[in-house]
């Protein structure tokens, strides 16, 4: 497996680093030697699994991680989710890839009590880099105990989050765990225009908000709303059962 650090300490270290550039390096190699990787990839909505998946699955084996126990209110979080599912069994069968998911915990009280005395900090600030942390490590961890080869987040296609602080703190993390860190920045090349895309052609909810409360406060989103539409989107679904065929199974990984 590559190690991104391996790549970067052969880049002028003054230079703004271009991670789908690196990315792209790390492709060149898989081609190179034959191989599909493994990777888990952690994806905060459907929207942004659209390219990341539509780019990725070309080259390696991807395995979707809902790890946000950021997101409020709690059938917020479900819808999400759901809609996650939704889009991974549709593009399963739109493209003939095998895509599996994994769903960590919703754990609220987990993610405000790393952010506590943070609440204030505006969009993209220390809260956010706090964030990032808490879902890169969870995933990072998962991809150890079911031996992946690379982890990373869908999360820089959004031109709302910082792709080079995502990317460092992905680093970071990596150095912790016996797994490589995949960079990215997949925004570039129009990825996000390519992700509104997918999301007409998928019909996609895209939510308003990033997921937190103190975000979607800050944006005057209106939560007894947003809580009062997901509950009644889930009136009628089953999710412990409607996509179960694409939940991950182990067998998947087997060496």
């Amino acid at each position: 497996m590559i190690n991104v650090e391996e790549i970067l300490s052969r880049m002028n270290p003054n230079q703004r680093i271009n991670y789908d550039r690196v990315m792209q390096q790390m492709v060149k190699v898989w081609q190179a030697d034959n191989t599909r990787p493994k990777i888990l990839m952690h994806v905060c909505c459907a929207p942004c699994s659209t390219y990341t998946l539509e780019y990725l699955t070309q080259y390696a084996d991807v395995t979707i991680y809902f790890a946000n126990s950021n997101i409020h209110p709690k059938a917020e979080y479900h819808k999400r989710a759901y809609v996650t599912q939704k889009f991974v069994s549709d593009f399963n069968e739109k493209t003939g890839n095998h895509v599996q998911y994994i769903e960590a915990p919703y754990e609220p009280s987990e993610y405000r009590k790393l952010v506590r005395g943070l609440e204030e900090e505006p969009e993209g600030g220390d809260r956010c880099k706090v964030c990032f942390d808490y879902r890169l490590d969870k995933t990072a961890q998962m991809a150890v105990d079911l031996g992946f080869d690379y982890f990373g987040s869908a999360l820089t296609i959004s031109p709302h989050k910082n792709s080079q602080t995502i990317n460092s703190i992905g680093i970071e993390v990596q150095k912790i765990y016996t797994t490589h860190y995949l960079p990215s920045d997949f925004k570039k090349n129009q990825g996000y225009k390519r992700s509104v895309e997918m999301c007409e052609e998928y019909d996609i909810y895209r939510q308003c908000y990033c997921g937190c409360v103190y975000a979607a406060q800050a944006q005057n989103i209106n939560l007894l709303q947003i809580k009062k539409d997901a509950t009644a989107f889930l009136a009628d679904k089953n999710p412990e059962k409607d996509y179960s065929h694409i939940k991950f199974t182990v067998t998947h990984l087997d060496r």
